[in-house]
């Protein structure tokens, strides 16, 4: 099923979207039909500037939810919470399919309406994301900011066009658990949103302040599906270093310019990303697969294990061995 939209301040998804599969919607809630799936989406709104969709089902067959840029500029800000562990596809101008998700890493994206997109959920799979859409205006209000920083100046300038990932820490998934499970007939439930939203949104935006590049240069939906496909090839392999001059060239940039765009939307340098990603590899694979310090070392490409060890401590605090023990 296809569900093509075009973005802008006034677009209320969730009615478009209960007239295309021509079911009822009560009280900003729509359940889906049961010939086509289970679960439902929700509508929260806390303001005509402020409001949060709730996304879970599981459809009977793959749906596609494809949004056209915005036909005039405007300072609405789109904020995607993907809580799945399973990835979904996501496209920014070709017709590429793409990991969106990898575990929970770059799971959050915050973008301008004037980004094209696809994204692709597959049948028979538990869907589970959220959206908040915020104007900059109402953004400016809540954040209360003396001196942002660039990244958070572009999503408070009217005029930037502009993307940004970030992780999903726990605390974040526990929060949009919360959101996910609160129950609709509380009558304090709609209060209660309002200060989970706000507090998700203070994690992402403490996340966002860290980053330390002192400006943004203008992006576009070519420059995003690059970007994304540069991504998924650093992580298609996390036992081989990435090659800078090797990623240019398939991204069919400069090396400046590669460097630059991959450090303002995914907050840092393509080789620390590789690293950071590659010790979270070496978490899952020690707790989760249960392999030991030594296979786990080998199996991300490293000789040498003392270097494997120093690496990890150094973002975890502990060593591998450490780290099993603690449970």
């Amino acid at each position: 099923m296809l569900f093509q939209f075009t973005a802008s301040p006034d677009f209320d998804f969730i009615t478009q979207f209960a007239r295309q599969i021509n079911a009822p919607l009560r009280d900003d809630f729509l359940e889906i039909p049961q010939e086509m799936g289970q679960g439902y989406i929700r509508k929260v709104a806390f303001d005509k500037d402020f409001r949060l969709l709730i996304h879970r089902y599981t459809l009977k067959e793959p749906l596609i939810i494809k949004r056209d840029p915005a036909i005039e500029k405007n300072d609405l800000r789109s904020i995607f919470f993907y809580s799945n562990e399973e990835p979904v596809e996501l496209t920014y101008n070709k017709d590429n399919r793409i990991p969106f998700s990898r575990n929970s890493d770059s799971a959050i994206q915050v973008t301008t309406n004037d980004l094209s997109s696809v994204v692709r959920f597959p049948a028979n799979s538990e869907i589970q994301y959220m959206v908040v859409g915020i104007t900059a205006s109402k953004l400016k209000s809540l954040l209360s900011l003396d001196k942002p920083n660039a990244a958070i100046r572009s999503i408070l300038d009217e005029n930037d066009s502009f993307l940004f990932f970030e992780s999903m820490n726990s605390e974040m998934k526990l929060l949009l658990n919360n959101i996910a499970c609160t129950d609709r007939t509380d009558s304090l439930n709609h209060f209660y949103l309002r200060i989970k939203v706000q507090e998700l949104l203070y994690l992402l935006f403490t996340s966002l302040y860290a980053r330390e590049y002192t400006n943004c240069k203008h992006i576009n939906s070519s420059d995003a599906e690059k970007l994304l496909m540069i991504r998924n090839e650093i992580l298609r392999d996390l036992s081989n270093a990435p090659v800078l001059s090797e990623l240019a060239r398939r991204a069919a940039m400069s090396e400046t310019k590669l460097k630059q765009l991959f450090k303002q939307v995914f907050g840092d340098t393509i080789y620390n990303y590789f690293q950071k990603v590659r010790m979270e590899e070496a978490a899952f694979l020690l707790k989760q697969v249960k392999l030991s310090v030594s296979e786990t070392g080998y199996e991300l490409g490293f000789s040498n294990l003392s270097h494997f060890s120093r690496l990890f401590r150094r973002h975890y605090g502990t060593t591998p061995k450490k780290f099993v023990s603690a449970g």
